[in-house]
């Protein structure tokens, strides 16, 4: 079984973004940046929730990650904006669940702090 791996920077008293959804505290540039770059490696599909997605979307990014099989859990969104992005509105745990017993890389759970409360417990 793949495992689930949840991936992202976040503050020393543990939020991944301000109040306002903005990231802009964290660094863009050193070392950091490599070994994340490197941690693709491990991963050949990344999930991430509507406001993490919405991130790139704001920059004109339809698939921030093409290098990964990616997913967007969002009960709010009709269509993904991308044909290579996969839009999930329902049953987040059960699709986790069946991408997690395919054959494959680990999976990246990027940012989705609404989700991975879910995840860890259920899938």
């Amino acid at each position: 079984m793949r495992a689930l791996k949840y991936y992202v920077a976040c503050t020393v008293d543990g939020f991944i973004a301000h109040a306002d959804g903005s990231f802009d505290g964290f660094l863009p540039d050193g070392e950091h940046v490599a070994d994340f770059v490197e941690s693709y490696k491990s991963f050949d599909t990344v999930l991430m929730g509507r406001k993490t997605y919405d991130v790139g979307l704001r920059e004109g990014k339809t698939n921030p990650y093409p290098m990964l099989k990616s997913y967007v859990f969002s009960r709010g969104m009709k269509a993904s904006p991308d044909p290579n992005v996969t839009l999930i509105s329902q049953n987040a745990v059960e699709v986790v669940r069946g991408l997690r017993s395919e054959a494959g890389k680990d999976i990246w759970l990027c940012g989705g702090a609404d989700l991975a409360p879910r995840f860890a417990r259920r899938a």
